[in-house]
This record gives structure tokens, sequence and C-alpha cells, in this order.
């Protein structure tokens, strides 16, 4: 665990020759005896980054066996057998994900969460950037496998000459961020296809400097994976204004349409669609109409006049709250509630399924035998409004204390108790984790989705420095403040709750759903966890917020934790019955593995908590039947 106690694990395992890979809270790459739990090496990059990790990916070829992962700028090469790092590839066993990007990006924030695709002897590996003004842009970019030497890049902000550019103004790939590919990617071995879905353009609320579609942002792109050519891509949102990123790697999946069997991939979103295309045409599956949405009375604002919308299936979450699901009347009258995309606005507009989804990293699962796929979904409602720079509080003649620029600027996200909230972490015990230097960085560039507060006063920068008991001394290099091009600023990452703390909106907040893609029809839909104070109460089966997906096992089970509860849970797939669950030491907020060794089966789950209030743990535990 970090120093702190306080952590989280979102990585799924993966299992070579009865050899399991992962990571730790502390980013740590660890290979265990799968059979029993036991280390086998384990490799420290001694990172201060603190950003989560979601897994590693193995290459081989002949008695060359590696294992790549990331933390924080930094990819590196791992030999499988032993731990250390691989002298032969980039600068003595990693490489700078910032160095051949299209520009220089300072100290932007980087990282790679996800890992990346292998492809014969290349990895493809996509990036996490900032969501404010002045992020990295989000090529994808091929990587040797023995080098660390970039073989292809493809540039999601398109270049002069390139498709796509026409979507932007004129030159904004020297300056516009984002669009990057930070959820994973699926790659067809057969076919030579690599399928990225990307995010969205930055800043992610305000697109007033970004008129256009801005491909390929929020898009499915297939690229041919040896080369990076564009063979087809589909944008989900245009012009996003609701950090509507593709959160998942797709689902590849072969359909049955009598007589007719088609190579098929599945893309969920944040909003709660599946689309479904043919693998190599990118035809879609199922009719999708462009509809018209609302408009924004943002100032500069050009909101895109249609979204596109499958027909089928149904949305496996909720898009539109009415006063019937309310749980706050009062103020759901106060707020912009037009539906899946109404934009963001300076009263506050409801956003459903929130930021995080709808569908959220998990993912899905499908069964390639019926070509069911399996998801689950958070039913919650967030807040997304704006404020005009020019009517921020006026600064005083006396820079304000530590405290009050705490309470001003940073307690909306992070609360007022510093413990954290929505996607905000917590703030308690700072001072352990982050040296002067460190914080003032976070400040002054921004991090993830925190935006920068460079604007602030120096004065009042170091005062909120020292609030966390660190010494802001005179070695601290202050700098000024990057020009602002949007009048308007996100509020910040809000959750609509009521008053007990539970979503703002009637249950169920979490579902799971198995819906068949042959047809688009719905096999069955459940709610998935529970809250201990309203069970005993009497109201159990309401869900809960879910982070993690299912995987499904070809003798009819799917197995999920996700939920707030710390369950994990076995379900009939024909029927959605649950058919087991076990307490876990924290929340499963990870996607399953299941493995053999020995002709035994396992199921392993990364018990790691940490999220929305819940325990941190280091735990993972591994189920089999006796």
């Amino acid at each position: 665990m970090p120093p702190d106690g306080r952590g989280e694990i979102q990585a799924t395992p993966i299992v070579i020759d009865g050899v399991l890979y992962t990571t730790t809270p502390a980013r740590s790459v660890i290979a265990l005896h799968a059979d029993r739990g036991t280390l086998i090496w384990q490799f420290d990059p001694r990172t201060t980054s603190t950003h989560v990790n979601r897994g590693v990916v193995y290459w081989a070829n002949g008695t060359e066996r590696r294992i790549f992962f990331t933390a924080g700028r930094r990819l590196y090469s791992l030999d499988a057998g032993t731990g250390r790092p691989v002298r032969t590839f980039g600068d003595s066993g990693s490489i700078d994900l910032a160095a051949g990007l299209s520009r220089d990006i300072g100290d932007a924030y980087l990282v790679a969460t996800s890992p990346g695709a292998i492809y014969k002897d290349l990895l493809i590996q996509g990036m996490r950037v900032g969501e404010e003004e002045g992020a990295a842009p989000g090529d994808v970019r091929a990587y040797d496998v023995r080098t660390g030497a970039i073989r292809w890049t493809f540039h999601t902000i398109p270049h002069p000459g390139e498709f796509g550019y026409d979507t932007w103004p004129d030159g904004a790939w020297r300056t516009a961020g984002g669009a990057n590919s930070w959820a994973g990617m699926s790659v067809d071995v057969a076919r030579g296809i690599v399928y990225v879905p990307t995010g969205s353009a930055t800043p992610d609320f305000y697109g007033g400097a970004r008129p256009g579609a801005n491909l390929f942002a929020n898009s499915l792109i297939a690229l041919d994976a040896q080369t990076g050519t564009r063979l087809w891509h589909f944008q989900t949102v245009h012009h996003d204004l609701w950090d509507r990123d593709l959160p998942a790697a797709p689902n590849l999946v072969t359909l049955t349409r009598h007589p007719s069997r088609i190579d098929a991939v599945a893309q969920i979103t944040k909003s709660g669609f599946v689309f479904l295309f043919d693998r190599k045409t990118g035809k879609p599956l199922f009719p999708i109409d462009e509809r018209p949405v609302p408009r924004s009375d943002l100032r500069g604002e050009r909101t895109w006049p249609t979204q596109p919308f499958p027909r089928r299936p149904d949305p496996f979450a909720r898009q539109t709250m009415h006063e019937s699901d309310v749980v706050d009347m009062t103020r759901f009258q106060k707020l912009q509630h037009g539906g899946l995309f109404a934009p963001p606005s300076r009263e506050g507009t409801v956003v459903l399924p929130g930021f995080d989804g709808g569908g959220e990293w998990g993912g899905a699962a499908v069964d390639p035998e019926t070509a069911i796929l399996y998801v689950n979904a958070s039913d919650v409602p967030w807040i997304a409004a704006m404020r005009e720079l020019a009517q921020l509080p006026p600064r005083a003649a006396t820079p304000r204390a530590g405290a009050a620029v705490y309470a001003a600027v940073c307690a909306a996200c992070h609360g007022a108790d510093m413990r954290g909230r929505d996607r905000a972490p917590s703030l308690a015990g700072l001072k352990g984790r982050m040296s002067a230097e460190q914080l003032q960085e976070v400040i002054e560039r921004g991090r993830g989705f925190m935006p920068s507060f460079a604007r602030l006063p120096e004065a009042e920068k170091r005062a909120l420095i020292e609030s966390f008991g660190l010494v802001a001394g005179g070695g601290l290099t202050w700098h000024a403040p990057e020009p602002v091009n949007a009048p308007y600023e996100f509020v910040g990452y809000e959750r609509w709750r009521d008053s007990g703390g539970y979503p703002a909106i009637k249950p169920p907040w979490g579902t799971l759903s198995a819906i068949d893609l042959n047809t688009g029809d719905y096999r069955w839909r459940i709610p998935l966890g529970s809250f201990p104070a309203l069970a005993d109460r009497g109201v159990a089966a309401t869900g809960t917020e879910l982070y993690g997906g299912p995987i499904v096992t070809r003798g009819g089970l799917v197995f999920i934790a996700a939920s707030q509860d710390a369950k994990f849970r076995a379900f009939d797939t024909r029927t959605g019955r649950r058919l087991w669950e076990v307490t876990l030491p924290a929340p499963g907020y990870a996607t399953p593995c299941t493995y053999a060794v020995n002709g035994k089966q396992y199921v392993v789950i990364a018990a790691g908590g940490g999220k929305l209030g819940s325990s941190s743990s280091d735990t993972y535990v591994a189920y089999s039947l006796p």
C-alpha cells in the first residue's frame, strides 16, 4: 500500500504457464504462483506518480518473454522470468511516453493507466492525459517490443493533409489536447486490425475554442495494426461537452444473422449505448440515427446540431431523469434537464448517466458461442455546471490564508474534510506522500481531472501548500499562468446525492444486463449490489454505483464484483439468478480473471477498494471449487 494506507487496485491479472502477473496499489509489478499466490518476483519502479494501474501485457517469441507496464510517464519492459528490466529496451529498460509526441508538452499530465495491446512484435499503446485546456494530445503509438523505437504514430488530432483535419479549427493540432485512448484496445490478430476507442477533446466541458466535430475524439477507430493506417472509424459523440469518453476496450464477437455469420466489434459507452459494427468494413449492424439535440446558451459555444443514436439494443442505462424519478424536486426544478445531450450550463445540467457512466472502464464480457453481452451500469446523476471567469470572486488586497484558499478552490471536489469525493482523491496525510515541489506542480499544472490553478496569487499558492504542513521555501520557482482562452470554467465534479448520501434518483443505481447481440434483445436485467443500511429498512435491491466489469465462463457463469457492498458474485448466464456470493476484504473495483493450473480452475479478483469512500486493501483473492 502507499504510505498513507489509501490506495486502489483496478488491475485484472493475466496468467501464463501457471504464473500470475499483476500490479499493486503502489504500482509495483508482481509475479505469483497462480495456484498458491506465493511471490516469485517483484519490480518496484519507485515512482512518485499516484495514478491507478489496470494491469500488464505479455509478449513472447521463442525464449524471449517480456512483461510491459507503465508507471508515471515511463513504459517498462521486464523479463517475465526474473522481473528485471530488459536493458536493450529504450533507456536501460524503459522509455518516456512523452518522447515522440506531436509536440513538446512540457510538464503537462501524461500517464498510461491501461496496458497496451500486442500485435506481432509491436506494442500499441494509448495514454491518459489531462482534461483541461493545454492538455497533451492523444497520439497512439506502436513501439518495437525489443528496442522501444516508435514504429508508427496515429494522430487522433489530425495534422494538415490528414483525414479529419477540417473537423477542427485550422492549426488546432499545435495546441489542442485529449482525444486519447486511455481505456485499452482490442486486436483482431487474424485480420491485423487494432480497434482503438478514444476520449473527448479538451477542455472537457467548453468547446468554444474547438468548433467542429473534432475527429477523432470520442471515436472507435480501426487501424491497420502493422502500419497505423486508418481503415474506418465511427464517432459516437460529435464535439463532446459531456466527458463521454469511450470508456472500455471493445468486444470482438461473431454474430448469427441467418444464414450468415458476421464478425463484429461491439463498443459500450458511458451513455449506455452499445454500438455494433462489421469488424472489417465498419458498417453498423443496427441502424444509427442522427437526431437533433439541444443548443448551448453559453457565449461562444457551438454545439453540434445532431448526435448518433443506435436503434438497437435499447440503452443499458437510464439516460433521462423525469419528475417521477427525482428525490430532490426543488433542486431538479433549478437545473437544466433536457435529456442525454443537454449541454453544460450556468444553472447546472443533469448528466445521466454520470461522468463515469453508464458503462465504465471495467468493460463488458461477451460469450463467443451465444454472442450474448454482459454489461454492468451505474444509474447515478451528476451535475455539469459552468461559471464565467469574469464572475469569480474578486481577489482581496490581503492574500487569503491557506484554509480560506482551500475552502474556495479545493473543498468543492476534495471535501471540506479533505477525504475526497466523487473523482477527487483524499488529501488527508498529504504531507507523507508529496513534497512542496510536487504539490506546487499539481497546483500550477493540474493533473488528470484536476485543472490548473496557476492564476492564484503566488502568496495564496504558498499559503495553500503550507496549510498541508509542507514548507514552501524560497527554493520554489513560481510559474506564470498560461493564458486562458475559454470564458467559462467547470465548477467541479459533483455526483448529485440526496440528504442521506445516496444518488438523488430512485433506484436501481446499479444493474447487470444480458443483451443478445444477434437480435439486440435483452435476456435479463437485474440490480447489482445493495446498501446494508437500506437493506435493514427493507430496501434491499437498490444496486450500487459500480466499477469493474464481468467475465463469462463456458460453464454458464458470470462473475462480477464491482459493487460498493464488497461482494463478489456469480450469476446464471441464462436467467440472471444469483448462484454464489462472498464478502471481500474491500470492494473489488476491478474485473476478475479466470484460469486453470494443472486442470483446476480458479477465479481471482483484486479487492482494493479505495473509491467512493470505501476502505482500502492490497489484497488479491482467488477462489476455486473443492
